[in-house]
């Protein structure tokens, strides 16, 4: 099963990569920018076809964690050979920062095209913080926590929907308390301070999850709705959601909230990959293959736009620089960044695969 599990996960980076990489392509070609190559992939090229009518090199590289649109003059004028106006270097700035925004773009589009054709076929989970569920004798029902309060805060923070409020659950908190301010029918709040609680089998033993206890509250608020609207709407939310899930995670993580643990590299997405598809059905194979695609395709526009070198984000930051100061950043300092942030991150990625291996033993 290995074999199906990897060849899913080739098609879901692949995908996630060739519709970012085609957005640069797309808006730097519109512009009129020479391209060299256009790639799927990273290191040794497995499959190469040059274009006869403009020369650009298509190429599929071996490892599908990445990929790349080689522009003339990306940074400055680095080929005399180019025609000056065919160099990105040259173009307006907000022809440059389109170029570089749009795989951020057409990545976020790419997930709220799948998730509403995800909702629209199998419904979708309403972005409520409406209790709908309560088990009996869990840690909300000894605390008299009732279905149809909600839960709007949690330590504070304010929560509006199931995803959210496992993101914040997913946080440290003194003493394994967390402090759930629950609004009733009648619009009074009460705070409820209650300790992390975990799922036990018939004979009292805890049970576990890649080596980590079940947290159990024993509720839920999730609301399955159907319909073309309802999925146009929920779509949104949910991408909503899950940027406000990973802002936060991010947020975290340089506060010291949330430990490099908690990311994964290539080895951890491939193993998601294998826990949702070995053992199902074909449509359900479907669904969690689109779900994952979605997922990962806002995680890779974000992290992307952040205005981090190296990042979509990192250019179109001097790139706003640029525009502020009324000349170019010095293109040896802008290169040594982006140099020096393509480093940090190929350590990032060693460090998290790492951690992805670790946890396989």
């Amino acid at each position: 099963m290995w074999i199906i599990t990897l060849l899913v996960f080739i098609f879901i980076l692949g995908i996630i990569v060739l519709v970012h990489e085609l957005g640069h392509f797309l808006w730097a070609r519109a512009f009129g920018v020479h391209i060299y190559e256009f790639s799927i992939g990273m290191g040794p090229v497995i499959w190469t076809k040059v274009s006869k009518k403009d020369g650009i090199k298509y190429h599929i590289r071996a490892l599908p964690i990445g990929g790349f649109v080689a522009m003339a003059g990306e940074v400055y004028e680095d080929d005399k050979e180019i025609p000056k106006e065919k160099c990105l270097c040259n173009k307006p700035i907000w022809q440059r920062i389109i170029v570089m925004a749009a795989g951020v773009f057409n990545n976020f589009v790419l997930a709220l095209v799948l998730l509403f054709i995800s909702f629209l076929i199998w419904g979708s989970q309403a972005t409520t913080n409406e209790i709908q569920v309560i088990e009996k004798n869990s840690v909300f029902d000894l605390n008299n926590i009732e279905v149809g309060d909600k839960i709007v805060a949690i330590n504070g923070k304010k929560v509006y929907s199931m995803y959210q409020i496992q993101t914040r659950l997913a946080f440290k908190s003194k003493d394994d308390t967390y402090t759930f301010t629950i609004e009733d029918e009648n619009g009074k709040r009460k705070d409820y301070d209650l300790k992390k609680d975990y799922v036990k089998d018939d004979e009292g033993n805890y049970l576990e999850e890649d080596g980590e206890k079940v947290l159990m509250y024993g509720f839920n608020t999730n609301k399955l709705e159907k319909g073309f609207f309802n999925a146009l709407k929920n779509s949104f939310l949910k991408f909503g959601d899950l940027i406000y899930t990973m802002l936060i995670t991010l947020g975290n993580l340089i506060i010291g909230n949330l430990s490099l643990d908690n990311l994964s590299g290539p080895v951890g997405i491939y193993e998601a990959v294998g826990s949702n598809v070995v053992g199902f059905s074909f449509f359900d194979v479907v669904y969690n293959v689109i779900s994952l695609i979605a997922l990962l395709s806002i995680n890779v526009g974000l992290i992307n736009i952040l205005p981090f070198p190296a990042f979509d984000g990192g250019h179109i930051l001097f790139l706003i620089i640029e525009k502020l100061k009324g000349s170019p950043v010095n293109q040896k300092f802008e290169n040594i960044c982006h140099t020096i942030g393509f480093i940090l991150l190929m350590i990032l990625i060693v460090i998290v695969t790492f951690n992805d291996i670790i946890k396989l033993f």
